[in-house]
Parts: C-alpha cells; structure tokens; sequence
C-alpha cells in the first residue's frame, strides 16, 4: 500500500528533546468536530515512545472529512463510505534500530475522521476500561489504534486482535495516568 500525498497545512511541532528528534505533525483538516490538536502530538509522542522509536523519526496524524476518509478508503483499501482511521506506513522498519547518520525514519500517516468518531463513540463505550463514550475517548483509541497499525502491528487473528487490545489499554493508561 501506498501512503497518500497530503499537503498540510499544520505547522509540525517541534521535537522535545535532541535526543529523541521526533517529530509529529497533526493536521485538522475538518470542521465536523472540534478537538485539541495539541493532545493528540503528546498522546502520538507517548506512544511512540513506549514502542521504543527512539531515533529521529516522523509520524503525520490527519483528522479528515468524511468525504475525504471515503476517498481515501476507496482508493486504498477497496472500501466504499466513510471509516474511522486509516493507517499508511511508510517504513517498514520502524522499530529495528537505525544507524546514527540516516535520515529521520518516515513512520507514515494516521489519518482520522473525527465524525465518524463522533457516531461510533457512544456505540463503543465501555469498549476499554475508561471508554465513557465520549468523542475524546474514541478518537484517543483511534489515534493509538493507528500509530500500531504504522507501526506493523495488525488484528486480523484473534491473538493479534487481542494483543493489539491489550498494547491499546496499556498506552491509553500511560498517557490518562491511570489504570484502565
């Protein structure tokens, strides 16, 4: 699979530390629902960094339209109608370790719609221990859910399924600060 071209029209925020030389570009490119681009930087940077992706890397994370989620579901995935997250890895190494002078690891895209997030979140509540059925708490799920699915992780058998559950909760509890 391909990763789409986007341009963005959000300015990337910039890396924490020298060290680490993350970099995470959220873009909100839709009107549907309002939310808190700066949550979604620390909660991609959290993840991230508890899958050990310690070396200068990017990651794109793109709430979209529904139009433009059914676009890109079509186009990539052979799907018709809207979805909620769409993930389109780039690099397919991203957690083996990197020589020091190579250029930033491109992760790849998690694209989002928060309004078809907006539909699903009272549906999904009580999902994951935490899961109140809020907006916040959906697209949260769905942003972490992408950022595996970057990563390689999928959920296609039901140990992968389960797994990928699990690894979910654990990084939704680290970032909360609780138990979920």
């Amino acid at each position: 699979m391909t990763s789409p071209n986007f341009s963005t029209s959000g300015a990337p925020t910039s890396p924490t530390n020298n060290e680490n030389q993350l970099t995470v570009h959220v873009t909100d490119e839709q009107d549907h629902v309002q939310l808190d681009a700066t949550r979604y930087e620390q909660l991609a940077r959290s993840v991230l960094n508890k899958q050990g992706i310690n070396q200068a890397s990017e990651l794109s994370v793109l709430f979209v339209s529904p139009e433009t989620i059914a676009e890109l579901n079509e186009q990539h995935m052979g799907h018709t109608g809207p979805t909620d997250v769409l993930a389109f890895p780039i690099d397919e190494d991203a957690t083996q370790p990197q020589a020091e002078n190579d250029a930033p690891l491109l992760l790849g895209d998690v694209v989002v719609c928060p309004a078809v997030a907006a539909t699903n979140c009272s549906v999904n509540k009580d999902s994951y221990p935490g899961h109140q059925g809020t907006v916040t708490d959906e697209l949260d799920l769905l942003v972490v859910h992408g950022i595996l699915h970057v990563l390689g992780m999928d959920h296609a058998e039901a140990e992968e399924r389960r797994d990928m559950q699990a690894l979910e909760r654990q990084h939704l509890s680290v970032f909360r600060g609780r138990d979920l």
